[in-house]
C-alpha cells in the first residue's frame, strides 16, 4: 500500500523519516515504531522523494548496512533507542 493511501504525512514528518532512513544506526523498526511505516513503505517514500541517483545510493547503502535490519544486527543489540531515553514523543528526547 503506498504511503499516501496509508497515512497523511506532513513535510516535517517526511523530512524526519528521510533523515532516519539515511542514518546507519537507525533500524527500520524505529521508523515503524514512530511513524507506522513498514520497510517497503519507507523504500517507496524514499524513491518518491529523492532524486533517482540519490535513491540508488541509499538502496546500496541500506543493503550493505548491518544495523538497518534487525535480522542482520549484532547479537545483543535488541533496542533502537538510548537507555537514557525514557520515551519517544514527537521525535524529542524526554528530559532526564
Amino acid at each position: 500500500m503506498p504511503v499516501s493511501q496509508k497515512t497523511e504525512l506532513d513535510d516535517l514528518a517526511i523530512d524526519r523519516i528521510i533523515e532516519m532512513a539515511w542514518e546507519d544506526r537507525t533500524p527500520f523498526d524505529a521508523i515503524k515504531f514512530q511513524f507506522g511505516l513498514a520497510e517497503a513503505d519507507v523504500k517507496a517514500l524514499m524513491k518518491k522523494e529523492l532524486k533517482f541517483s540519490s535513491y540508488k545510493l541509499w538502496r546500496q547503502r541500506v543493503e550493505n548496512c548491518k544495523t538497518k535490519h534487525a535480522a542482520k544486527r549484532v547479537e545483543g543489540i535488541d533496542r533502537f533507542k538510548c537507555k537514557l531515553q525514557r520515551a519517544i514523543s514527537n521525535n524529542k528526547i524526554s528530559k532526564r
